[in-house]
């Protein structure tokens, strides 16, 4: 094969191409807005694999015995993965004061609990939750489980190690780098194994119906920021595997700039004092 020259380009056909075969891989939508983007980040992928132009790359993607490799690779070059401890303040509020409350009293005869962060990039957010739920001596003796999950194999790699850097902790109090995190030499943080046992970590595509249903049923899901980089169609879809995996009476949190209007009624908004929310109804009403 020949390596890429600098001057091969993605034409509109090939980006239409490469585009819906990812969008129908794992429901992520690039408009001509990300195109430059998009073909940036894919050449890069055409250098390592010594393939000469775009339309061999499809080629390979659809009929190389290597592809499934590949599509594992190209996600964490095509997934953007932003994201600090504490983020959104006021639903994490929501959380600890009010649904982890109401949880607890309907939950109280199992002391068992089961939230996925989905979308959880580099595990800021799963380990956000498991502080949290650290802080409520209530819940010390209880069953909970944090999973998270991501596309992107390389972010999931860093959440495993659970090191960070100060960017990460742009919001986080002082009282929670000390309690729950040990300085490296290298000004960087590791986070207590304390911590890490609440939370599992592991690859899943939102779309993938087959998969998401091997999971246990969830008391919580959040997933936020995630939803803005599909389309409607892949929405709906990742919302049926929302609804399929969330118990009656379970909780939805999405990114503040998140809706599910025209996407599903299988939810409703919440107004909670701290921040609005979705829940899961249960027929005949909560027990």
């Amino acid at each position: 094969m020949l390596k890429l020259d600098e001057s091969v380009t993605l034409s509109d056909e090939m980006f239409r191409l490469l585009r819906d075969y990812f969008h129908d891989y794992c429901g992520i939508f690039f408009d001509e807005g990300s195109r430059g983007l998009f073909e940036k980040r894919l050449a890069r992928r055409l250098k390592i694999l010594h393939i000469s132009d775009f339309k061999e790359y499809y080629r390979f993607l659809r009929y190389d015995r290597r592809k499934e490799e590949e599509l594992v690779d190209v996600m964490d070059v095509l997934t953007i993965n932003e994201t600090y401890f504490f983020r959104e303040q006021r639903q994490l509020d929501a959380f600890s004061r009010e649904i982890l409350p109401e949880l607890k009293n309907r939950k109280g005869r199992t002391r068992r609990l089961r939230i996925w962060s989905a979308g959880c990039s580099t595990g800021e957010e799963p380990y956000t939750l498991a502080m949290l739920i650290m802080e409520d001596p209530e819940l010390r003796d209880w069953d909970i489980q944090i999973l998270g999950s991501d596309i992107n194999q390389r972010v999931l790699g860093v959440a495993r190690l659970g090191v960070y850097r100060q960017n990460s902790f742009r919001t986080t109090d002082a009282y929670y780098l000390r309690k729950y995190f040990e300085q490296e030499e290298d000004g960087s943080y590791r986070i207590v194994d304390g911590v890490k046992r609440y939370v599992s970590l592991g690859n899943l595509n939102l779309l993938d119906s087959v998969r998401t249903r091997l999971l246990e049923p969830m008391d919580i899901i959040f997933c936020r920021n995630v939803l803005i980089y599909f389309d409607l169609t892949a929405k709906k879809k990742v919302m049926e595997n929302f609804n399929d995996r969330l118990v009656g009476g379970g909780w939805l949190l999405l990114g503040h700039s998140e809706s599910l209007m025209n996407i599903s009624t299988a939810f409703s908004l919440r107004h909670l004092k701290n921040d609005m929310v979705y829940q899961k109804a249960v027929p005949g009403g909560l027990p």
